[in-house]
């Protein structure tokens, strides 16, 4: 059991992530001229540890396409990845402290360093929580509003918040939108 309520891949440094990692180039497919079809430019990064797979391929350039790689990697082992957690030791982390704002809410950017933290941290608390939105707010010292706003605002976790409460017997949660 670990004592962060989240995969430690998350805080380690880029370098220490890919040390972990399958890297694998490729030439993309599509369109982009004649250079797409010639250089490898995409890029495919493997976890080994968990397995989980991220792709960047929109530049033509593996410069640019590598660090969207990492990135969206990171964003997967959060949604992908679950860390069993004690609720009655539960501690919130220096980033899902600072991704509320004074009103109660969640609020943070999917480019932002501490995204994936806040995200598998929400996700895992979700799920030692059963599924029940209203428990997880409340562990997470916000309102059931503001966690499902949250959970609505990220398809990747909204996604995942569903297939949760489906293993827990739960119907799946429905937006206020549209």
């Amino acid at each position: 059991m670990t004592t962060e309520p989240f995969p430690p891949a998350l805080r380690r440094s880029d370098r220490d992530l890919l040390a972990e990692c399958e890297v694998h180039t490729y030439r993309a497919s599509g369109p982009g001229g004649q250079k797409r079809n010639k250089v490898e430019s995409a890029v495919r990064i493997c976890h080994r540890p968990t397995g989980v797979t991220a792709v960047a391929n929109e530049s033509r350039s593996q410069l640019e396409n590598r660090p969207r790689a990492l990135r969206r990697l990171r964003e997967a082992i959060a949604v992908q990845t679950r860390t069993v957690i004690e609720l009655d030791k539960f501690q919130p982390s220096l980033e899902l402290l600072a991704a509320k704002s004074p009103g109660g809410r969640l609020r943070v950017n999917d480019h932002n360093p501490s995204y994936p933290i806040v995200v598998a941290t929400v996700l895992n608390v979700l799920a030692a929580c059963g599924g029940r939105v209203a428990d997880a707010a409340g562990v997470l010292a916000i309102s059931t509003h503001h966690l499902t706003q949250f959970l609505a605002d990220h398809p990747h976790v909204w996604q995942e918040a569903n297939r949760i409460r489906q293993l827990t017997g739960q119907k799946p949660l429905r937006t206020n939108k549209g």
